[in-house]
């Protein structure tokens, strides 16, 4: 079995795979781009499953002392206010017996934990080292210099994996660059009327989205935060620039009155940024001395709120069939088999899920309003969506 791990990224995916491995008695070393090791993006939402991972790590309640916990997802029409979308945690027919099913985190709070936890341990980190390909248990940066030779290497460097990219191009895969995307900032938590267990969405039709996600505080501060997020198509965003802020802030409050005093801590356009997003599945997340972890095997739109869960489960689950089994080949094996059909089923809910939400025209939106939000008010309806929602669908840690 694999006595040195090299494993590339150092997201939350890397970070808790690599204090597994290093628990495991194996030598680890997480190779970063930049200087240092930091977060990059938004908050996000940890669901049961990444939950239960950080459980398993033992870092679960430093994680949710600094996180918001979420009691359920709400969106609305903007027009008349309709109610489309309420998909309540406490229909799951298992919640967490701490009652916290969800959490609202800032990228800085989970990287801040799992990285002090990896240093505590002995994980050892390269930074300033943008790795380009993995071959032969070699990792070679990008001035085409080879590292020493790991038994394992493990990519965790996200959706623009170059590693990931040549991976999928020997399997005859294909990235789908999708056409919508966001912009997003991080902001003080703007209080009432907004609430602070909730994921609240406002949409017109599916062409526009405003969304405020609570996200706790970062490491050091009391300050408690939110992600503000937009809906754009990149290709649009030179147009979006070019028409000012304030004629954006309008179009907001006007689908949203709400978000008036939350607007006005925007001071210019710097302060969003703008993200994009692509989908694509690798057939095997595994070749040889190497497997493929996260958004770096499996990146898709972020409507289903999975992808920081999904990596993590990733982590789990190699980490657990490394130790369970004699030979590094039955390992990866294993680890593919695992995952196989938990990561198909949410790559396929997320394209289905995701135009009714961000799209051009009136049909999704009309079906999403008018049938689907009838459909989720059904008694058996509620159950189902809370485990879509919460990733507990075919669950590999089962």
């Amino acid at each position: 079995m694999p006595r040195s791990v090299g494993i590339v990224g150092a997201g939350p995916t890397g970070l808790a795979l690599a204090l597994m491995l290093v628990r495991q008695g194996r030598r680890v070393v997480v190779h970063e781009r930049f200087d240092e090791p930091r977060p990059i993006g938004a908050g996000f939402m940890l669901q049961p499953t990444g939950l239960s991972v950080l459980d398993h790590l033992g870092l679960s309640e430093r994680v949710k002392a600094l996180g918001q916990p979420l009691e359920h997802i709400f969106g609305r029409e903007a027009r008349r206010r309709r109610v489309v979308l309420d998909v309540r945690y406490s229909d799951l027919k298992s919640p967490r017996p701490d009652g916290v099913n969800a959490l609202g985190v800032h990228r800085a709070a989970i990287f801040q934990v799992l990285y002090e936890a990896c240093l505590a341990e002995g994980v050892a980190f390269e930074t300033s080292r943008e790795i380009d390909s993995a071959s032969d248990g070699r990792l070679t940066d990008a001035q085409g210099v080879d590292g020493p030779a790991f038994d394992l290497i493990v990519d965790a460097s996200g959706a623009r994996s170059p590693i990931a990219r040549d991976l999928l191009a020997k399997q005859r895969g294909r990235r789908h660059e999708l056409e919508w995307g966001a912009l997003w900032t991080t902001v003080p938590w703007p209080g009432q009327p907004f609430d602070e267990g909730a994921l609240e969405q406002v949409y017109r039709g599916a062409s526009r989205m405003v969304g405020v996600l609570p996200v706790g505080a970062r490491p050091g501060s009391p300050d408690r935060l939110a992600t503000f997020f937009w809906s754009l198509k990149p290709r649009d965003h030179d147009d979006w620039l070019r028409a000012g802020m304030e004629r954006w802030k309008a179009e907001v409050r006007g689908l949203w009155p709400e978000v008036a005093g939350l607007l006005e801590t925007l001071p210019d356009a710097e302060a969003l940024t703008l993200a994009r997003y692509g989908h694509h599945t690798l057939p095997l997340p595994i070749a040889d001395h190497l497997a493929v972890v996260g958004d770096a095997a499996h990146s898709t739109s972020p409507q289903l709120g999975q992808g920081v869960n999904m990596g993590l489960l990733d982590a789990f689950v190699l980490a657990e069939t490394l130790a369970t089994h004699a030979e590094l080949d039955e390992a990866l094996t294993a680890y593919a088999r695992i995952r196989r059909w938990h990561v198909r089923l949410y790559q396929a809910l997320s394209m289905g899920f995701t135009p009714f939400y961000q799209a051009d025209g009136q049909a999704l939106p009309w079906v999403r309003d008018h049938v689907l939000g009838k459909l989720a008010r059904l008694p058996f309806a509620a159950r189902i969506l809370a485990a879509t929602v919460s990733g507990v669908l075919l669950d590999p840690r089962g």
